[in-house]
């Protein structure tokens, strides 16, 4: 039997309860999100050192069709998993945020391809340094970020739009507003499913609920570092 979540009381004992709850919850998360970063990590070092994979992929003639299909792959796993975490077991939906992980490690080595090691590194910590302070002030904050939803979204496919015209362009200007704007929106973005994710586990009622909360959280939140990577990536990135 699916183990109740207790509806708290309020007074200080509660709150506490409740604090405790919702920390419990985002380590599990964090944990899934850094699970599947690793992953991610490890297939995208195997195909940076593995001449056989990267044929796969790309030959002198442009990308093959494996690669599209990766790029495909990933935004239906992404889609599924979003659509179906309510119906899914937790069993599927850990499956499905694994194998996106690791289709995503496949896409995002052959994009480091581009740059120097030492570039990436720096990146990361970049990266790893404004996700975590932003996880940190988000989590302590006492300002409601639910306004930022909906602006943060229609920004979201602002650059979207404007990567997919810069496409016919080929802009350097274009690009590095996108990659400005860009990082703006993903910190924005890190900071609100911070926030959002702390609420939504209060709404749980049991633990397979919890469960699955916890797998689409690491997801939107993988994402958001991610992006934020490849967008930093644009400007402090070395190219070889």
């Amino acid at each position: 039997m699916d183990r109740a979540y207790p509806n708290y009381s309020s007074g200080p004992a509660a709150s506490d309860r409740t604090l405790e709850l919702i920390n419990v919850f985002m380590r599990r998360v964090y944990n899934w999100m850094a699970g599947g970063l690793a992953l991610s990590g490890i297939v995208a070092f195997w195909i940076m050192n593995s001449a056989a994979a990267i044929s796969l992929f790309f030959t002198p003639e442009g990308p093959t069709m494996l690669f599209w299909g990766a790029i495909i792959g990933e935004f239906a796993l992404v889609f599924a998993l979003s659509a179906g975490i309510t119906r899914f077991k937790v069993g599927t939906a850990a499956t499905l945020f694994i194998a996106y992980s690791a289709l995503n490690g496949v896409t995002i080595g052959l994009v480091l391809l581009a740059y120097t090691g030492a570039s990436v590194v720096k990146t990361f910590l970049i990266t790893a340094g404004t996700f975590g302070v932003v996880s940190i002030w988000a989590s302590t904050t006492k300002k409601d970020l639910s306004g930022w939803g909906s602006f943060l979204f229609m920004g979201l496919i602002g650059i979207i739009i404007a990567s997919v015209v810069n496409i016919f362009f080929g802009s350097p200007m274009i690009e590095w507003i996108i990659s400005i704007v860009g990082i703006g929106i993903f910190v924005g973005l890190t900071a609100y499913d911070t926030q959002a994710l702390r609420a939504m586990v209060l709404q749980a009622a049991n633990e397979v609920t919890v469960s699955k909360m916890a797998i689409f959280g690491a997801l939107k939140l993988y994402l958001d570092f991610i992006n934020l990577f490849l967008l930093l990536l644009r400007l402090f990135g070395d190219r070889r």
